[in-house]
């Protein structure tokens, strides 16, 4: 009884950092557009390329520490793997450059627009590319999602270029990584290690130019661009630690934290504008996701119950008896 007792104390203090560690990748991901501006007089491509050299970095130093490198040689033997990581460190340097550009140039509403949708670009990627099935609830959601998406260019007075960039570009990464297969420090380690020497060479070549500002600005300016690998490790390894320990039902709840946090800065922080229409096309948005979000738990619900349901008929447990403990199992 003690063991048993000790096991799900164990189980609960396990939830509970999962939870945390969620909330802190999130929070800060939800909160990096109030760091990128510190790093003005800097443009995009400068500090992008710093994030691509100092993630390196910074990864390198944690892979040191957990020792784990077998990954690595079995990646260079495959080259086909090695592509699809290549791909993906193409397609988050897009995304990347074009967050920090849209965060730096005053479209912080429009970038957070980007990562409502995502999930909605993934459910269409899926779609179109792994010939998923999709129920009728999701189809909804995503008539909505391109409805919204309408009315936003209206609004915008063109398509919203930065938020779709943005969905696609890390939907086409979230679809790059799964086929992959590496944990997210090893990814970022890979992905850094192919973006390593384009980066330095750019750098270089801005210093040679006399246009970096690395060594231009004084000290703090240069910690804040170092620093910059620590913003893209951090979360990424406390998101690591939440996604062993939560339940993927609560990790997709968790994610829309990081747009909710951007869309409030940029209106109340940054004080961009907000018209009407620009609201009716976020409701849409909204709506959608409240859509998918249903769904998705009561999916997860419904296969818990049908798990319940095995696990007694298993045990020998009459059909009564075992509709009753799944009903119990699933309150």
């Amino acid at each position: 009884m003690r063991d048993g007792a000790a096991g799900e104390s164990q189980r609960r203090s396990e939830g509970r950092t999962g939870l945390l560690n969620g909330f802190a990748a999130y929070g800060m991901w939800g909160l990096v557009p109030l760091f990128w501006p510190l790093l003005k007089p800097a443009g995009a491509a400068e500090i992008l390329a710093h994030r691509m050299v100092w993630s390196l970095v910074f990864v390198g130093l944690a892979m040191l520490f957990v020792r784990k490198w077998a990954w690595a040689g079995e990646l260079l033997r495959r080259p086909r793997r090695l592509g699809l990581v290549a791909l993906g460190a193409a397609v988050i340097t897009v995304n990347w450059g074009v967050y920090i550009w849209s965060v730096n140039s005053g479209h912080v509403v429009e970038a957070s627009l980007g990562y409502f949708i995502n999930p909605l670009v993934s459910i269409a990627l899926g779609v179109l590319l792994l010939k998923e099935r999709l129920r009728a609830v999701q189809w909804t959601a995503v008539g909505i999602g391109l409805l919204a998406v309408l009315v936003l260019a209206v609004g915008y007075g063109q398509p919203p270029w930065i938020s779709l960039v943005l969905a696609f570009s890390f939907g086409t990464y979230g679809l790059v990584k799964k086929k992959v297969n590496l944990s997210g420090l090893e990814s970022l380690a890979a992905e850094t290690a192919v973006q390593f020497l384009p980066a330095l060479g750019y750098l270089l070549w801005l210093g040679a130019q006399g246009h970096a500002t690395f060594a231009t600005e004084g000290g703090g300016h240069a910690a804040l661009l170092a620093s910059t690998g620590l913003v893209t490790a951090v979360p990424l390894v406390c998101f690591g630690a939440a996604a062993i320990r939560v339940p993927l039902s609560t990790l997709g709840l968790l994610q829309y934290l990081a747009p909710v946090f951007q869309f409030l800065l940029g209106i109340v922080y940054f004080h961009e504008a907000m018209p009407p229409e620009r609201w009716a096309g976020f409701a849409l948005v909204w709506l959608a996701l409240a859509l998918l979000t249903w769904d998705a738990l009561r999916s997860a619900r419904a296969g818990r119950r049908a798990l319940a349901r095995a696990d007694v008929a298993a045990a020998g447990i009459p059909d009564g008896a075992a509709v009753a403990a799944a009903r119990e199992s699933a309150v």
